[in-house]
């Protein structure tokens, strides 16, 4: 079985998800890899402004971003707003608050409850909007889970929702019971946490979870772990690839179409800086992979 990834495939094959008030295609774009290269070197304003309007002319209509994705030459952010304003009517633009960066990139204590209001105002400046679409709460560090109550933040975040700076609330980095928690405060739209073939694995039933409540849970290092591989990380590359020679795509296709498989609640968002990648993750959307092939990458994951 061959799958075309041609640009006549959208972001629509993925399907859709109910994403609040809004719907949008289960295919999506993390903004994050538009600031450098695989290698580490910064990537090109251009081509990053180049792909983010191929992803929306390719049906992408959800992107996450944060402002603290900049580098010491651009932001995530201000590259989303140049490339993108006015803004596509059905375009619906996720970040976070939480973590914080100095003017020099380092990393500030976690904000408090009264300093969330200014890191959403930034989000709005730096976007040019008067309200953001979702808002995820981000506990913990960049691949360690966060712990302990999140109330009084996503309290503080919930009254600026009320004010109308924020439609509609998500977590990030969190456990089920965070997921609790912050549904007796406000209704919640999505989680979003590492997890892919052989991380955090555990999310399998966070995933349920999320389903049972109608949440959207949107998976961050889907197709890489983001730490040093590990012997599973080879098997499970090894079944990827019999598994991507057989559907005629790539490795990483392979494992995004696995991430939509977990449920129709999750809401992948492959980051690129490079347009044909990102061809390529559009038209994993459209990949239908077989119980026996599900199978098999489950059980070695």
């Amino acid at each position: 079985m061959t799958t075309d990834t041609s640009t006549d495939i959208t972001a629509a094959a993925s399907g859709t998800w109910r994403l609040g008030d809004r719907t949008v295609n289960r295919l999506g774009f993390g903004a994050m890899r538009l600031l450098s290269r695989a290698d580490g070197s910064p990537g090109d304003r251009d081509t990053a402004i180049t792909v983010l309007r191929r992803a929306v002319e390719l049906g992408v209509n959800h992107i996450d971003t944060a402002a603290f994705y900049f580098s010491a030459t651009r932001s995530a952010n201000e590259l989303i707003n140049t490339a993108l304003a006015p803004y596509p009517d059905d375009l619906v633009i996720t970040t976070k608050v939480g973590p914080g960066r100095g003017p020099s990139g380092e990393w500030l204590p976690p904000a408090r409850p009264d300093q969330l209001r200014g890191q959403i105002e930034e989000n709005l400046r730096q976007l040019g909007r008067d309200h953001l679409h979702v808002v995820n709460l981000r506990i913990g560090e960049m691949l360690d889970r966060g712990t302990g109550s999140i109330a009084e933040r996503f309290g503080a975040l919930a009254e600026l929702r009320e004010a109308g700076l924020i439609r509609h609330l998500g977590i990030s980095n969190v456990g089920p019971e965070h997921l609790t928690e912050a549904l007796a405060i406000a209704p919640v739209v999505s989680v979003q946490n590492q997890y892919s073939l052989t991380t955090a694995r555990e999310d399998d039933a966070l995933i349920a979870l999320c389903a049972e409540h109608g949440v959207a849970f949107v998976p961050f290092f889907a197709i890489a772990s983001g730490a040093e591989p590990t012997a599973a990380d080879s098997a499970v590359g090894t079944a990827v690839e019999a598994v991507a020679k057989a559907h005629d795509v790539t490795p990483a296709q392979i494992r995004l179409a696995w991430t939509l498989h977990k449920g129709p609640n999750m809401l992948a968002i492959p980051g690129t800086g490079n347009p044909d990648h990102l061809v390529e993750n559009v038209a994993a959307g459209s990949l239908r992979l077989t119980a026996d092939e599900l199978a098999r990458l489950d059980t070695i994951g």
